[in-house]
């Protein structure tokens, strides 16, 4: 069975509401470095950063992360992040959905591997809860309280999010 969780309007509404709230959290987008986390969190950032730069009148970009080296039921170990200097910046962590807090926790390790930034800032457009480790998100686009055997699908492509059971 499959829920229309959000349509594209409301996403995309989504991500504007999120733009602000960076913003206004930061002080403008001087500082940002907005890293998405591979796949569709590299998507949403691209997204995200086309409304901060509308809000703010930059150019900054958004940059993709693969965790796959830093995640804990990997069996190499990570490597380099083709991160830009973070040394001081706020980075801006993106990701799609956030349920255990595992991909996130591997996210945090990467970016921290690619330099001292000042702040991790996390965001996400669906928290799921059922954490496993201590992670809490800094924005959040809608909290989803799911069942464990359910999914939450972002369709990069048209920008929806489903429940599928």
């Amino acid at each position: 069975m499959r829920t229309r969780l959000m349509t594209d309007s409301q996403v995309r509404r989504t991500l504007n509401r999120l733009a602000y709230e960076i913003v206004e959290r930061n002080r403008g987008a001087s500082n940002l470095v907005v890293v998405g986390i591979e796949r569709a969190g590299a998507v949403l950032a691209k997204r995200l950063i086309v409304h901060i730069n509308q809000i703010e009148g930059t150019e900054i970009e958004s940059h993709s992360l693969d965790i796959t080296g830093f995640r804990d039921d990997a069996p190499h170990e990570g490597g380099a992040t083709g991160l830009p200097e973070l040394e001081d910046r706020d980075v801006i962590l993106v990701d799609d959905v956030l349920f255990t807090g595992r991909t996130a926790r591997a996210a945090l390790d990467a970016v921290v591997r690619s330099g001292r930034p000042r702040t991790i800032q996390l965001v996400v457009l669906i928290d799921r809860g059922h954490r496993e480790v201590p992670v809490q998100p800094d924005y959040v686009g809608r909290i989803m309280p799911t069942k464990h055997r359910e999914r939450v699908e972002v369709d990069t492509n048209v920008l929806t999010v489903d429940v599928v059971e």
